[in-house]
């Protein structure tokens, strides 16, 4: 396959997730679930991992169960590090930048799918790794809606700075005196 008809494959299947996400966005789970799902049967586990980090992302939001939206984020990061190995081995002026934008919103989407399985502690984790990342984001839209996310959870999690390391109760748990 020549370069040239590798890279309109590559945005065929961007346009594709793209597609299914707009679906999502518009509320209609189960439609860009079906399709998510149809285009990872195509890549597979071993396919470009630009394509199965974003579609893991989008599939984890499409999820209705906890576990399952875990078990997607848990894809989403794997291939994000098969995406930064594979940059290390290009000739890129600036080899991680682009791939390390990603994980603030990975590590955040972790430590949520945590909250929600109600494991505390691994969320507190994913929250530190995400806020140890968050240096590589932009001072733009994204980067704020992040940050934000992050500022939340943290206050969620008591793990923000003028809460100390005490925990914030779970929805249904009283707080301890």
């Amino acid at each position: 396959m020549t370069e040239q008809q590798r890279e309109a494959s590559q945005d065929a299947v961007m346009t594709r997730i793209g597609q299914a996400v707009i679906l999502l966005h518009a509320g209609d789970r189960e439609e860009a679930r079906n399709r998510l799902g149809d285009i990872w049967t195509e890549i597979g586990e071993n396919g470009e991992a630009l394509h199965r980090c974003t579609l893991a992302h989008y599939m984890a939001d499409a999820q209705d169960d906890p576990a399952e939206e875990l078990a997607w984020d848990l894809r989403a990061l794997q291939a994000a590090d098969g995406l930064r190995q594979e940059h290390i081995t290009l000739p890129l002026p600036q080899p991680h930048a682009a791939v390390r934008v990603f994980y603030p919103s990975l590590h955040l989407n972790l430590a949520a799918d945590y909250v929600k399985l109600r494991r505390p502690d691994a969320a507190r984790i994913h929250l530190a790794r995400a806020r140890a990342a968050a240096g590589a984001l932009s001072d733009d839209g994204y980067g704020d809606g992040v940050r934000a996310a992050l500022s939340r959870l943290e206050l969620r999690l008591g793990a923000g700075p003028d809460r100390g390391s005490r925990p914030a109760p779970f929805p249904g748990q009283q707080e301890s005196p």
